[in-house]
């Protein structure tokens, strides 16, 4: 009888560790610092915006999660004209939204797949003395796909590689990477950073992340 209920026990179990590889969550909320770098193609001046960002994750499924975004950054730049000067701040801030896909590939390693959508609204504003400010706004939405793998080179640490494709709106489709790990302090506090990069855009971040 014991072994019949140890059986039973096993492959009751077994679902379970088919989920996802060990250790990792699908369910959690970060933030932290963000910088966007500019490349404007290859010029020696690559403008650096900083600033922010939130983020988060839920499970919907056993192999399924929702998630979202919102970042901000800019830069404030000021032009001596003589007469007087000219303040310009530039202004990004990108929503978005999405579904994945993960299966484990190994008890450290998961298999990763995602789309999103994503808008990228950009806002420059001119400042004089003696002048009014003028505004100039434009925006583009894109859709985002990536393929990837996710895993645990350790109990406390967490890496993630991931390679799309992007395309939207007033641009042009572009391959996108993204580069990531977590350092994790308990079982539901970690550091997190990352670098994602694209067509002449660099983003990097740093935060802390909470998994549930």
């Amino acid at each position: 009888m014991r072994k019949i209920l140890l059986a039973a026990a096993l492959l009751a179990a077994a679902p379970l560790s088919a989920v996802a590889a060990e250790g990792l969550s699908y369910t959690y909320v970060e933030g932290g610092w963000t910088q966007l770098q500019l490349d404007r193609n290859g010029a020696p001046s690559k403008p650096k915006l900083d600033g922010g960002y939130v983020r988060g994750s839920f499970a919907i499924a056993e192999q399924v999660h929702v998630f979202g975004a919102y970042s901000t950054v800019s830069k404030t730049t000021t032009y001596d004209l003589g007469v007087y000067d000219v303040r310009v701040k530039q202004e990004l801030k990108q929503p978005e939204l999405g579904i994945g896909y993960h299966m484990p590939m190994s008890d450290r390693v998961d298999f990763t797949t995602d789309i999103a959508w994503l808008r990228i609204n950009n806002e420059a504003k001119y400042e004089a003395d003696g002048f009014e400010t003028e505004r100039y706004k434009e925006h583009t939405n894109a859709a985002r796909a990536t393929l990837g793998v996710r895993g645990k080179p350790s109990p406390r640490t967490e890496a993630w590689l991931k390679a799309g494709y992007i395309d939207g709106s007033d641009m042009d489709g572009t391959w996108t990477g993204t580069l990531g790990g977590q350092v994790n302090f308990t079982p539901t506090w970690g550091l997190v950073g990352e670098v994602q990069a694209y067509d002449e855009v660099t983003q990097y971040s740093v935060g802390v992340r909470a998994s549930f």
